[in-house]
């Protein structure tokens, strides 16, 4: 992609991961698709009940889907306003979590050219400093995911 490793880009570059062998692989794993993403919505899902039931709302802000359509949840992506914290948090707990986009696309070193600078993607900037993605993998556990949210919860009453 011309990053350099992580989500910083230094080229410009493309996704272009898809070699005959993975060709194969994925044509073997396509027929699991709709039950992986099922089970991933069934995640999702339980992370909006648990978060509820722990009291986080307006601490901790979750994915929101707009009517009439459906998410696949390769990743579940909070927002929290002590993101870095969190995530060592987290560490600590021994639950993985991640950070995708730390940098808003205008403002990677790829497209310094363009001019732009923080502050001209607040919103964008904002979302960089905030997202952290948790577990929501098909086979995690109903007993996992309550273990994630009760360390969030934890993490909330000494630090939000």
């Amino acid at each position: 992609h011309g990053s350099g490793g992580g989500y910083y880009h230094e080229l410009i570059g493309t996704n272009s991961r898809l070699d005959a062998l993975q060709a194969v692989v994925l044509r073997v794993k396509l027929k699991y698709l709709e039950r992986w993403s099922s089970r991933r919505r069934e995640n999702a899902a339980r992370y909006h009940v648990l978060f509820r039931e722990a009291g986080l709302s307006g601490k901790i802000a979750l994915p929101a889907v707009a009517a009439g359509n459906e998410h696949v949840y390769n990743q579940f992506v909070i927002r929290c306003k002590k993101r870095d914290a969190l995530r060592r948090f987290l560490g600590e707990a021994q639950i993985g979590s991640a950070v995708y986009y730390p940098l808003p696309v205008p403002l990677q070193a790829c497209y310094r050219h363009l001019g732009y600078k923080p502050g001209d993607f607040p919103e964008a900037e904002r979302a960089a400093r905030e997202s952290l993605a948790l577990p929501v993998y098909p086979e995690l556990t109903p007993r996992m995911q309550e273990y994630v949210v009760d360390a969030i919860k934890r993490f909330a009453q000494k630090m939000l």
